[in-house]
């Protein structure tokens, strides 16, 4: 072993006995990474964005979209009175 020099890991060419399938048996995978447009390479967080609003306005199920906003709502305005915003700026 050199000072310089690091060490390089073994590699093994392992398949396992009882396995009949395609591809590779240790890649982990999420089951609905394939319907996602949300999941994968996005190199930049304006792409990740783009992506997600556009998944949400796609997506056929209206009544989840309004419950997620609803909750939003609610936990912002939760947020807001637990530091004691003061909501009277915005009325006159």
């Amino acid at each position: 072993m050199g000072i310089l020099k690091l060490r390089k890991n073994k590699k093994f060419s392992y398949e396992p006995r009882y396995y009949k399938g395609e591809g590779n048996p240790f890649e982990m995978k999420h089951k609905f990474d394939e319907h996602r447009t949300t999941v994968g390479n996005n190199s930049g967080l304006k792409t990740k964005f783009n992506n997600a609003v556009d998944d949400f306005k796609n997506n056929p199920d209206r009544e989840a979209n309004r419950r997620v906003l609803i909750i939003a709502v609610v936990l912002v305005i939760i947020f807001l009175f637990i530091i004691g915003f003061d909501l009277s700026i915005f009325f006159s």
